[in-house]
This record gives C-alpha cells, sequence and structure tokens, in this order.
C-alpha cells in the first residue's frame, strides 16, 4: 500500500513529495561521496516525474563529477542533502531519509551497497 511522503531540508527551502511503499529498510553506500555524506538513502528508486519538487529561488545546488550521470543536490542556504539522481538508474531519484517527516532512519534496518567497486 502506497502512502504520502514528505521531506525537506533543514531551513526548508527545498522541499518535496512522492507517493510510495512503507519504508522499513535504507540503502547506506560507500562510495566516495556517500561515506562522507553518511546519509541513509531510500530503497525505493522515484521516477522523476512521481516526486514533486518546491524550491525557493535560488537554493538548490546541484553537484556532479566523474561521468556527470549521478546528480547530487543540496540545499545553498542550509547544506542539506536531500535526494540524488543516481548513476545507476539515470534521472530517477533516491532521497536521504532522513529528510522525511515522520521517519526515523535510526530505526530502520539497513542495507549496504557497495558503491566503491561497483564502477
Amino acid at each position: 500500500m502506497t502512502q504520502e511522503f514528505h521531506g525537506k531540508c533543514h531551513c526548508g527551502a527545498v522541499r518535496f513529495s512522492y507517493q510510495g511503499e512503507a519504508i522499513s529498510q535504507g540503502i547506506r553506500c560507500n562510495c566516495s561521496i556517500c561515506i562522507r555524506k553518511g546519509a541513509m538513502m531510500s530503497t525505493e528508486s522515484i521516477a522523476a516525474e512521481k516526486i514533486m519538487i518546491d524550491i525557493e529561488a535560488g537554493a538548490l545546488g546541484l553537484y556532479e563529477y566523474g561521468t556527470k550521470t549521478a546528480k547530487h543536490y543540496f540545499c545553498k542556504r542550509c547544506g542539506i542533502y536531500p535526494f540524488h539522481q543516481s548513476r545507476s538508474q539515470p534521472g530517477d531519484y533516491r532521497v536521504n531519509l532522513g529528510c522525511l517527516e515522520g521517519v526515523d532512519p535510526f530505526k530502520l534496518e539497513e542495507i549496504f551497497f557497495d558503491g566503491k567497486n561497483l564502477f
């Protein structure tokens, strides 16, 4: 059964929502950027047309590296990383579970993803 999730950065300048399955797990990746961010990401990949993103003018930053396929977004005001478009599924989003209202990433089952050795 799907439910609506709402998320935002710390200051609220970057907000998003989507319909998804109940969350019981999250992904921890050891690639060079994820290991530094320390965020737990959604296991569900969200198609671009299924996520609603609302951003205050000038608040969203983008970081790309390597092949520039993955797109890592962050709030320029508070620095929080709310979501990214993944390299393995270009155009689809994964969200930082710590940004979702009512979701405690510390209570979720952790799934390890070996991004360091994947590519």
